[in-house]
């Protein structure tokens, strides 16, 4: 991916082979040439090509493709321009995230290039088939040589070459046509700023407290926790009983001397 934008190729193919309807001419002079061309039906090719900037350096260029290869790529001219968001931006004004892609339009076009030559002479000398030396307007004799077939006008007649004379004013023509490939080349190179950072969403606590629960205290002995169990019921009521009865004994007989000590 070339980072420029606006930069168009333009060359033509030229195959050997071309074809002669007149005869060849072997010098220019006094020779008058016209030249048209006929185009065909254009062809285009269109490719895309995407990646990202992973790294800016100078002039050189790193850049993460759709597939996920790296490519490098190396002295960046100065006048190289990326399009983001409207704006021409330079080399130095890449950053790494940065969205680019290429858009590279091949404009491949047929042509016919037909080139007319024309002489007019008094022959001076004719060897046929093959040869004729004319007598051109400037007095000069140029040798010409004859192609196979090949017609000459004499005063509005068509004539070949062995019905040439010395003193005829002939007319010749050479045409050649060449069948070429015109093909163009505009590549544009446009481009994204990165996405922002994103904000902390507004809902959210900017501090989370984490309340962890008191380790609890331990467990109380188990006669704390736990009701007294009851003793068994193994004894009988008849001992106390006999004990209030001896404890009432013992008041009345101590009631009676008490009242005999006052007596006295």
């Amino acid at each position: 991916m070339n980072v420029e934008n606006g930069i168009a190729g333009k060359w033509v193919v030229f195959p050997a082979v071309m074809l002669f309807l007149a005869f060849v001419l072997c010098a220019a002079a006094q020779v008058q040439t016209t030249t048209s061309t006929t185009s065909g039906q254009p062809q285009k090719e269109v490719t895309v090509e995407r990646g990202e900037v992973v790294h800016v350096s100078g002039n050189n260029l790193v850049v993460k493709m759709e597939d996920g290869s790296l490519r490098d790529f190396h002295n960046i001219p100065e006048s190289a321009r990326v399009t983001v968001d409207g704006q021409q931006l330079g080399i130095h004004d890449l950053k790494p995230g940065m969205k680019l892609q290429r858009t590279i339009t091949v404009t491949t076009t047929p042509q016919t290039i037909t080139t007319v030559q024309k002489v007019t002479g008094k022959v001076f000398h004719v060897t046929p088939p093959s040869k004729v030396i004319l007598t051109l307007e400037d007095g000069t004799n140029q040798a010409f040589t004859i192609p196979k077939d090949q017609k000459f006008n004499i005063d509005g007649q068509e004539k070949d070459a062995f019905q040439l004379r010395k003193g005829m004013t002939v007319t010749a023509t050479k045409v050649v046509e060449e069948p070429v490939t015109s093909v163009e080349h505009a590549q544009q190179v446009t481009g994204s700023m990165p996405p922002p950072p994103q904000p902390p969403a507004t809902d959210l606590p900017i501090l989370v407290a984490v309340i962890r629960p008191m380790p609890q205290a331990p467990a109380e002995t188990a006669s704390a926790a736990e009701p007294a169990q009851q003793l068994p019921k193994t004894g009988s009521t008849l001992p106390l009983l006999a004990l209030l009865g001896i404890v009432s004994l013992s008041g009345g007989f101590a009631l009676r001397v008490a009242r005999s000590v006052s007596r006295t």
